[in-house]
């Protein structure tokens, strides 16, 4: 089973050279920190940062430069600031290769659920409806079930939708799955997690072929 940097390393390998990403906020924030050396991947923030780099060692912070999420960043060679409305011009101009969010519930058809709790207080939706509506390519980083034990991989999701049939790829503690017209297909195993317990935890249908490997570390 995967903890939340294990979850992070794993997104990681799906990040290609030349590549610009958007991080959302939580467990897709930690990708940065692991992506590939050899490699070069432009971060993009939506309130207005293109060059982000790993988070910063204790004592190194400076408050001035922060992500959408207002945690602490740095910055890498080259990195520009800039105004919300040209960073949303960035993101719906689809101008952003790879988009890695966090999720409550994500269905079988590829609906996402990650911005509202009916009841709960929150400050707004931020980017994240910009950014699932014109993202070709969405990961989705998360916990497996909810604190009750409860599947987040569902046949339909029961909160606020964020966006319809937009995520391809799910990265949870037990396995990585991909979205396909006929539900999750279970593409691999967390190392220690058996198929018998990716069944049980996930309520959408899940599609199983032949042997699923365990994630390679």
């Amino acid at each position: 089973m995967l903890d939340k940097i294990g979850i992070a390393k794993r997104i990681a390998k799906e990040v290609k050279d030349g590549y610009y990403v958007n991080l959302g906020i939580g467990i897709p924030t930690l990708v940065a920190n692991y992506v590939r050396e050899d490699i070069s991947v432009e971060f993009q923030s939506e309130n207005g940062v293109l060059g982000m780099g790993p988070f910063p060692f204790e004592g190194e912070e400076d408050a001035d430069i922060i992500n959408a999420g207002k945690q602490t960043i740095t910055t890498l060679p080259g990195a520009s600031f800039f105004d919300s409305a040209t960073s949303f011009g960035m993101i719906r101009g689809k101008h952003v290769d790879l988009t890695i969010l966090g999720a409550m519930e994500v269905s079988e058809n590829g609906d996402i659920a990650n911005w509202k709790i009916p009841g709960k207080m929150v400050k707004g939706m931020g980017g994240a409806m910009d950014l699932v509506a014109s993202a070709e390519n969405i990961i989705v980083a998360m916990m497996h079930t909810n604190k009750a034990g409860e599947s987040k991989l569902l046949k339909k999701c029961s909160l606020p939708l964020t966006g319809v049939g937009c995520v391809k790829k799910i990265v949870t503690n037990l396995a990585v799955l991909e979205v396909t017209p006929k539900g999750f297909k279970l593409l691999e195993r967390a190392p220690g997690v058996r198929v018998e317990d990716i069944i049980k935890a996930t309520e959408g249908t899940l599609i199983i072929e032949g042997d699923v490997p365990e994630m390679m570390s």
